[in-house]
């Protein structure tokens, strides 16, 4: 008798894993001064990291008012990339508006998927007689506006999505909302570089400020309620009453457009060499966790040294990722229980937490299944050489040459302690970006350097004729020194040369004593 499948699984559960990512997870908390905590509701973040064909797709969503439109999204976002969206012989800017498409698809299927809850929506406030106010109408008809506090509760949800994708050994990044992406690069000198891939769109950014300006809205009001409705994002997936809906808010009312927007910024086109280290997606519980406790202006590069210090400690990715994600939560945590007045009352509580961390180039303590593979992320599948991962043009340019090098014997990467430990530096960088339908400057984290490799020197050791190892130290003066001594000088010495034992043994005394 053939099994039922289950009604829970989604065709994205048979899409292979890429092995070389691992996540990171925890609920949201709400802390309590005699130690206990609870959650405030169910965990609303959503991630995948898959390998499919001749790329690999990473993503982390953050859901707000519910999990329904994260769930969604990480369901349809692969189908929106993966069915044969993306061709062989895209560029650059054909990967870009691919990906840029693939999130305005995510927004619609979601809307369209809505229709029976809107109608529904609509058929209730049909029942209610015009210009009732909205505490006479709980009065008189409680089991109607009961309806349609649940069914607004539903449609009111939406999420970030922050997406990186690597085609042909090229990394692209997309995103709306908050959720950050970073890649680490490691420098000619050894030293580890962040570079935040994705764009923070929150009410507090100044490139969102002048757009919702443009379309109307009142940017002091706006700046004082720090929120755009249900978030503090200014895009999202989702949302219908910021978006549909939005003339049903006060501070929305005025705009001429949709002021909360699905447009996500999108960036790529990055070469995958040597340099790159690792790259992370979090969601904003992570770095806000981290920031509100410890008041930290490079957050960013905080998390990278993290998750670089944890490389040397875990035998996985996931307990890189996970490792990480406790040690912030504990932070957190510490910080409430031992603050004063203003600490506890700024980390009083927490979102939920989402970490995905690939791996490229940056080795794990000890071989593991998801380790002992290259480092590099093409040589291990079936029935792929590396040479099959160039980009097409690039094979016409050189076709006896791969694009990513024979991956190295792993080097050494013990973190430097002490006055060999560089200080996190921030390189104010401002580039201009093209969000949407605006072009507006950034001042985002730009590089961070961390801290430096220690360089791997050579360490043969020249054999003998019998291949044994040459004597390296010369010995001769101590035995000569020894000869001219003394039998009880020797025996003396002999004794203080002797391992002694950290603690006083134990006598015991006889029966008869």
């Amino acid at each position: 008798m053939p099994m039922k499948k289950d009604p829970a699984l989604s065709w994205t559960d048979d899409l292979p894993v890429c092995h070389f990512s691992g996540v990171g997870l925890s609920t949201n908390q709400i802390y309590r001064e005699d130690g206990n905590r609870r959650e405030a509701h169910e965990n609303e973040d959503r991630n995948f990291h898959f390998r499919h064909d001749n790329c690999f797709l990473y993503g982390v969503f953050d859901g707000h008012n519910g999990s329904r439109v994260a769930d969604f999204a990480a369901q349809r976002m692969p189908a929106e990339l993966l069915l044969g969206q993306l061709q062989p012989d895209f560029g650059d800017e054909e990967v870009k508006e691919a990906l840029r498409q693939a999130f305005i698809g995510v927004e619609k299927g979601y809307f369209e998927s809505m229709d029976g809850l809107l109608a529904e929506r609509t058929t209730c406030q049909d029942r209610l007689p015009e210009g009732i106010s909205h505490y006479e109408a709980y009065q008189k008809y409680p089991e109607i506006m009961n309806n349609l506090q649940e069914l607004d509760r539903k449609i009111s949800g939406g999420t970030t999505a922050t997406v990186v994708l690597i085609y042909y050994n090229k990394l692209y990044v997309a995103n709306v909302g908050d959720t950050r992406a970073f890649l680490c690069k490691t420098d000619t000198d050894g030293v580890l570089r962040v570079i935040q891939l994705s764009y923070d769109h929150t009410i507090a950014d100044p490139g969102e400020q002048t757009r919702l300006q443009q379309v109307g809205l009142d940017i002091d009001k706006l700046k004082l309620l720090r929120r755009v409705g249900n978030s503090d994002c200014t895009r999202c997936i989702g949302d219908y009453h910021v978006k549909g809906g939005y003339k049903d808010i006060d501070v929305l009312r005025a705009a001429r457009v949709e002021p909360v927007i699905a447009d996500p910024f999108v960036d790529g086109g990055i070469e995958i060499d040597q340099s790159c280290a690792f790259f992370v997606i979090m969601s904003d519980g992570l770095y806000q966790a981290l920031t509100d406790a410890t008041g930290t202006e490079t957050v960013n590069g905080d998390i990278a040294k993290m998750v670089a210090q944890e490389f040397s400690q875990q035998t996985t990715l996931t307990g890189v990722a996970q490792a990480v994600v406790d040690r912030v939560v504990r932070i957190h945590h510490d910080t409430f229980m031992t603050g004063n007045a203003d600490k506890k009352a700024l980390c009083q509580k927490r979102d939920d937490i989402t970490l995905l961390v690939r791996n490229f180039n940056y080795p794990l303590s000890m071989p593991s299944p998801s380790s002992s593979r290259s480092p590099s992320h093409i040589s291990h599948l079936p029935g792929f050489t590396s040479n099959m991962y160039n980009h097409p043009t690039d094979r016409q340019r050189s076709t006896d040459s791969s694009s990513v090098a024979e991956s190295p014997k792993t080097p050494t990467n013990q973190l430097l302690t002490g006055p060999n430990l560089l200080e996190t530096i921030e390189t104010n960088s401002t580039e201009s970006r093209t969000n949407g339908s605006s072009t507006y400057s950034t001042s985002s984290s730009g590089e961070m350097q961390l801290f430096s490799r220690r360089p791997t020197q050579n360490t043969d050791l020249e054999l003998d004729a019998e291949g044994r190892v040459k004597a390296y130290v010369d010995f001769s003066e101590w035995y000569a020194a020894l000869e001219q001594m003394s039998e009880e000088s020797k025996e003396s010495l002999f004794k203080e040369l002797q391992l002694k034992s950290v603690y006083d043994p134990i006598q015991e005394e006889s029966a008869g004593e």
